[in-house]
């Protein structure tokens, strides 16, 4: 991916060294849910937000100011052109539509967070916060991401940061708040099949952004879109839960399986056309 000539975003938001502690209270999840959670990606973190403090945690030695060689610095230099380059993206389309792009934050923090949708743990990896439309993330989820989900490269980071402003764009268009009406009016199922639909609809959105970036900025080199597939396939639920547990259990889940997850992203960066992405129809999926 070619990036190192592009503009560095202003809203990067460095809260890496600082030590946040857990609020204590009763009743914490177990480390079954959590080894469960890992494995979403971009999903609602409100299920480990209250989580008892553990014996694991680490204080945080690097500083927010340090900069230099450090692999991590270097890193942060990619998510803050990454994150610039959705900015430009979003603000043409919407500015093509009449409305007004909000662009969001991106936080970059160390082991845990404090956000306005309360306390998250780097286990929960990326996620929007849509109370105070942040983007939040903890550096070292990309390591796992190329040794643990088998998914490296540079696009394939990208894709990450682009699924997560793409639920920012469903949070300016009034779509996540529809969603979450609908699924206090339904069953566990079909409130899965509605997280589901706005998951891969932020798919599609990042495929979006990847079609307009290339068009405008040619930002691809070979293999690019190949990395962004292979991301999007390993963090499909169906993949992720027979690694798990050997078994996947469709009705559980919310982010949509592999091959769902690699049509709506190949969907989104085919057409570069956000009305191409209603994965609400239930046949679209």
């Amino acid at each position: 991916m070619r990036w190192q000539l592009g503009r560095r975003s202003t809203n990067v938001e460095d809260r890496r060294g600082t030590n946040v502690s857990a609020p204590l209270v009763g009743g914490g999840i177990g480390a079954a849910l959590i080894s469960l959670v890992v494995f979403l990606l971009g999903g609602d973190p409100s299920v480990i937000w209250e989580q008892n403090p553990t014996s694991n945690d680490r204080p945080v030695t690097n500083s927010p100011q340090s900069r230099g060689s450090n692999p991590q610095d270097q890193m942060a230099d990619f998510v803050s052109v990454v994150l610039a380059d959705t900015e430009d993206t979003w603000s043409d389309l919407f500015r093509q539509n009449g409305r007004t792009y909000v662009e969001p934050k991106l936080v970059l923090y160390s082991n845990a967070v404090q956000s306005a949708c309360g306390f998250t743990r780097s286990v929960v990896g990326p996620f929007y916060c849509p109370q105070d439309e942040k983007v939040y993330i903890d550096l070292s989820f990309y390591r796992d991401l190329k040794t643990r989900y088998q998914a490296p490269g540079d696009f394939a980071q990208a894709y990450v940061i682009a699924h997560e402003v793409g639920h920012h764009v469903q949070n300016l268009l009034g779509i996540s708040d529809k969603v979450r009406v609908l699924q206090n009016q339904t069953s566990q199922t079909q409130a899965n099949q509605l997280s589901v639909a706005l998951e891969l609809q932020a798919d599609c959105f990042a495929g979006v952004w990847a079609h307009h970036a290339q068009r405008s900025r040619q930002i691809l080199e070979r293999g690019d879109i190949e990395e962004a597939l292979n991301a999007a396939s390993s963090i499909g639920d169906d993949r992720l839960q027979e690694q798990a547990r050997g078994y996947a259990v469709p009705e559980s889940f919310t982010h949509g399986s592999s091959a769902q997850r690699v049509r709506w992203f190949k969907q989104g960066i085919q057409t570069g056309d956000t009305q191409q992405c209603n994965t609400f129809a239930s046949a679209n999926r």
